[in-house]
């Protein structure tokens, strides 16, 4: 699959049934969600945030810019590393289903939680990512 098809493809508010959204601009986020497409093949489709439905992403767009979102039927579902979880999970795949399943599970999902946050703050360090990358300074 090719970047185009992956981050530019338009999605209608009807055709919505699951869908990962992550940060067409991060190469980061980019390169990740590729590596998991070619590798676990999952079933829920993965599109970057811009190329979705405003009316979709409009509330939501503060985390958008810090973790992908699963949405499902045009409401968010999980984010961050449970979304991932969920996505690695609808994989044809025997063992990407059992890593998401067990990235759903305590305490590796406190693990996973943790990761995912770092990984988060520090994706313009990251192989990929660019100052454009970097997330806006926000106190949790």
């Amino acid at each position: 699959m090719d970047d185009t098809a992956m981050n530019n493809t338009a999605v209608g508010a009807t055709e919505l049934r699951s869908v990962l959204a992550f940060d067409g601009d991060c190469g980061f986020c980019q390169a990740a969600v590729r590596q998991m497409q070619l590798r676990a093949r999952p079933r829920t489709k993965a599109v970057a945030w811009q190329a979705l439905p405003p009316e979709l992403t409009q509330a939501h767009l503060g985390r958008l810019d810090r973790e992908v979102l699963l949405f499902d039927g045009g409401q968010v579902r999980y984010g961050g590393a449970p979304a991932l979880a969920r996505f690695l999970g609808s994989s044809p795949i025997r063992r990407y289903r059992l890593i998401g399943r067990c990235l759903r599970l305590p305490p590796i999902s406190l693990a996973a939680h943790a990761i995912y946050r770092t990984v988060a703050r520090n994706r313009h360090r990251m192989p990929g990512g660019t100052a454009a990358c970097a997330l806006p300074r926000i106190t949790d």
